[in-house]
């Protein structure tokens, strides 16, 4: 080794061994730099994955809901022309039909908590399915009675349970947002039921095969969703260990008070409000149409709500539903003619289901420890109120102004649940 190497060697070494450090430190940087990409794709992943299972969870329970409530329940309506003109329906016999389903529906809610989720909504729909089709096999008056009664049973067991199901998996993921996509099934399938109707009635199709149709539509649908209602194992385990007993409060019954009263505030106006259109419409597609689009203002608004209003407090915002849904209630009285009723039939049509999607929200919130149970406890008082509703117009409807009076006391009961819901949500 030459003098320069040996004078040299002491500086080369620090410089291998700063530049070894340097290297080092690089690799530790850029292990960082990997590890914080790796958390941050792992991130994405997640959300990705949440987004996903919520999309699949909405999508279910959208179509369950359009099965239940648009076929199940009011399908009846559109096809209602339709049976009179065929099969000589009368408005009588028309109001027995409606009755069967109210009371299916009230008599559903009150058992419906104790029935096993998974059984309960694919058994519904599949009762659902059958009994609209065999409504169209039938023209024995007693036989369609007890058809309509057991679709509102089967519709009741799956508004329970499909709301149930989706709050509680939406919740976990922290996608409540998306619960407007379940909700909007309702108006869906009012608006595809009415579409169908109608496209069937340009075909000349008669009222039988009208509903043979519908039950093929329910049943296909059902076959697409079977899978999503599989049964929960935790679940079983849950209710088989320890049945949910509810326990009543004062904000409890508050909250099943103020959605009874949806009971009665929307369903005087959307069983006559047609019939006080029809002094004003003799065409019969206005008639046709008229389903159709009250069931697109049940769907978006809420969509509308879930997406823009979600920050908004459930009782204030299910208090504003009311006050709107007031007016259009209150509107043909004060100022009678056929764009009072039209505006009448948007805002009542545009509220329902934002009141329906708030009050199950906020009862699944003020029970979570007995939410299935609390959801039924409210749909029954809600369905009992529904039965009461029609009764009412019918013993003072001969009357003076006694169909008015009926509305204006409609109005008054939502106002006053709407007053209710607002100072408890001011007071919280």
């Amino acid at each position: 080794m030459t003098v320069a190497q040996r004078l040299f060697k002491p500086f080369r070494t620090r410089h291998l061994d700063l530049g070894c450090a340097t290297n080092g430190w690089l690799a530790w940087c850029h292990s960082g730099d990997n590890a914080r990409m790796h958390s941050l794709q792992t991130q994405n992943e997640v959300a990705a994955e949440s987004r996903g299972k919520a999309a699949m969870i909405a999508a279910a329970g959208l179509i369950a809901l359009a099965v239940a409530m648009g076929i199940g329940r009011f399908a009846f309506t559109p096809i209602l022309p339709m049976m009179q003109a065929d099969a000589g329906l009368t408005l009588k016999a028309a109001g027995w039909l409606a009755a069967a389903n109210y009371l299916g529906y009230f008599l559903g809610a009150l058992c419906a908590a104790r029935l096993p989720r998974a059984w309960a909504i694919r058994g519904s729909l599949l009762l659902i399915a059958v009994t609209t089709f065999a409504m169209g096999l039938t023209d024995v008056f007693a036989l369609q009675l007890l058809l309509r009664l057991v679709a509102g049973v089967a519709s009741a067991w799956v508004l329970v349970h499909v709301s149930a199901w989706a709050l509680e998996r939406l919740h976990v993921l922290g996608r409540l947002d998306v619960s407007g996509a379940v909700y909007a099934g309702v108006g869906i399938g009012i608006a595809g039921a009415g579409l169908l109707c109608m496209g069937l009635m340009a075909g000349h199709v008669d009222s039988l095969r009208t509903w043979q149709a519908c039950g093929v539509v329910a049943l296909l649908f059902t076959a697409m969703i079977w899978m999503a209602f599989r049964d929960d194992a935790q679940h079983v385990e849950a209710v088989a260990a320890a049945p949910a007993r509810l326990h009543w409060d004062a904000d409890r019954v508050r909250v099943a008070l103020c959605y009874a009263a949806l009971g009665f505030g929307y369903i005087i106006p959307a069983t006559f409000l047609p019939a006080m259109a029809h002094r004003y419409i003799g065409n019969p597609t206005v008639f046709g149409l008229a389903w159709p689009v009250f069931g697109v203002a049940a769907a978006l608004s809420t969509w509308i709500a879930a997406r823009w209003l979600r920050a908004v407090n459930n009782r204030r915002l299910w208090a504003g539903a009311y006050v709107l849904m007031a007016i259009g209630v209150a509107l043909p009285v004060a100022w009678p003619g056929l764009a009072a009723i039209l505006i009448a039939a948007l805002l009542v049509g545009g509220t329902f289901m934002v009141v329906t999607m708030a009050g199950l929200r906020e009862a699944r919130a003020v029970a979570p420890e007995a939410a299935t149970a609390f959801i039924a406890a409210i749909t029954a008082a809600f369905a009992l109120l529904q039965v009461l509703g029609p009764l009412v117009v019918s013993a003072v409807v001969h009357l003076r102004h006694g169909f008015q009076a009926s509305l204006l006391a409609a109005a008054v009961v939502v106002l006053l649940a709407a007053a209710s819901l607002w100072r408890s949500a001011r007071n919280a």
